[in-house]
């Protein structure tokens, strides 16, 4: 074992930009540590904890312990809070939550550095989801390491913010007159990420001692139908009408559908693994850490009663309704316009053709601009050119409003509106811009 002589106050917080990792590292900050965030998306990392140095690395490329020994320098703490919710193009759960886990465990403990490890209730190997699985194997893997370690294994998060299963909820949530929801009796302990954050301070503090894990969890027990219910009163909104329980084939249907649009980048809350994870039901066993000089993990009641809610929030859970809605219109307009400027290649160059347009030049501007419009449609369909998307479908609207008003003025007063029809054409992309942020 080689002992690292790092000062006791410098932390690597993993995946520091997730829901957890932003909250841990907001408490060791306050707390006074020298927190340094590792992820692979320093972008996103710098505007959700600005301020905060940060090392780019994959973990998905960390599955050898000697990767890990020139990162780990200078720390004396490690907390993992990774993970990703199911494979997909851009995540391999078998890598992330075990054999990079393994490998960055065997570092720790051969340069005698704490590991503290963020897991979640359920997690085994033998467990259900794959993601519940790899999971579990990461977690077995710290224990067989041996060195300096805890893990604590949250039930479903409840923070100020929101992303993945948390979306999901304010989602139903936001649902106008109806409630509709799946497997309502479903079983689920929360746990507020306050609680979880004050329990890796505790441990970084040595108030636990080495070797502990739990379910972080609280006492009661709800129902999945319950917690929508109270997460619906804590937002401000009007209690449903009345409920609908979706049958199993629905759901099946939303989840696959959401499966196959992770291919094209989109993480949606809605993916088999949340709502299979969801169904099984969330439940741990609550341990008491009075001991270590700590509160009891809050109820559900305390957790949302101790954090505060506005429009904000309303218009988070709102727009993560809509977004899907939006996102699709403005794929199948877009698509839809290319289409049928190809289809009607002929009546749609007759317009330039009858205010001195050679017949050549015309019939050229329509295809071109009309495989343009395919392509902005097609962007749309893909997460990581979404963003550029929105820009173009303002900035060639934009000059379709301008190169019209100078060529053929008279479609700003034909009976059909053409032209005035593409302003809220280019509202909805200024939308679907703004949420597109995720964190």
């Amino acid at each position: 074992m080689i002992k690292v002589n790092a000062p006791a106050n410098n932390i690597l917080v993993i995946g520091a930009y997730g829901l957890i990792g932003q909250g841990v590292s907001a408490k060791l900050i306050l707390e006074g540590y020298n927190v340094t965030g590792l992820g692979r998306n320093v972008q996103t990392a710098q505007r959700v904890l600005p301020g905060v140095p940060w090392i780019k690395r994959d973990m998905r490329a960390l599955v050898d312990d000697g990767a890990w020994h020139p990162i780990l320098g200078g720390f004396s703490t490690v907390v993992n809070c990774s993970g990703a919710l199911q494979d997909g193009p851009d995540d391999d759960l078998e890598a992330l939550h075990h054999h990079a886990v393994a490998a960055l465990a065997a570092a720790c403990a051969a340069k005698d550095i704490a590991l503290i490890q963020i897991s979640a209730v359920g997690a085994g190997p033998e467990a259900s989801t794959p993601f519940m699985a790899s999971k579990g194997r990461g977690d077995a893997a710290i224990r067989a390491a041996g060195g300096r370690w805890h893990i604590f294994r949250p039930g479903l998060v409840l923070a100020p913010n929101a992303y993945g299963g948390t979306t999901m909820l304010r989602m139903l949530a936001a649902f106008p007159w109806v409630q509709p929801i799946a497997a309502p009796q479903a079983k689920i302990q929360t746990v507020s990420l306050d609680d979880v954050a004050t329990a890796v301070v505790a441990a970084t503090k040595g108030q636990i001692p080495d070797g502990f894990e739990a379910d972080l969890v609280e006492t009661p027990v709800h129902s999945l139908r319950d917690i929508v219910e109270q997460i619906r009163a804590w937002l401000g909104f009007r209690p449903a009408l009345f409920d609908v329980t979706l049958p199993d084939f629905c759901v099946a249907a939303v989840s696959t559908l959401a499966d196959g649009l992770s291919w094209f980048g989109w993480r949606s809350p809605l993916r088999s693994t949340a709502l299979n994870v969801l169904t099984d039901g969330v439940r741990g066993t609550p341990v008491d850490l009075g001991g270590f000089g700590l509160a009891p993990v809050s109820s559900l009641d305390q957790s949302l009663s101790n954090m505060s809610v506005g429009v904000q929030d309303r218009l988070f859970a709102r727009m993560a309704l809509l977004a899907p809605i939006i996102l699709v219109c403005l794929c199948l307009f877009w698509l839809t316009s290319g289409i049928v400027g190809i289809a009607r290649v002929r009546e749609a160059a007759d317009v330039l053709e009858n205010v001195g347009w050679p017949t050549g030049m015309a019939v050229a501007s329509v295809l071109f601009w009309a495989l343009v419009d395919i392509a902005i449609g097609i962007a749309f369909a893909f997460r990581k050119y979404a963003y550029a998307a929105c820009w173009a479908a303002v900035g060639v609207s934009v000059f379709y409003l301008v190169a019209s008003t100078f060529t053929v003025p008279s479609l700003w007063i034909d009976p059909l509106g053409p032209l005035v029809k593409v302003v809220p054409a280019i509202v909805l992309a200024l939308v679907a811009r703004a949420v597109l942020d995720t964190r």
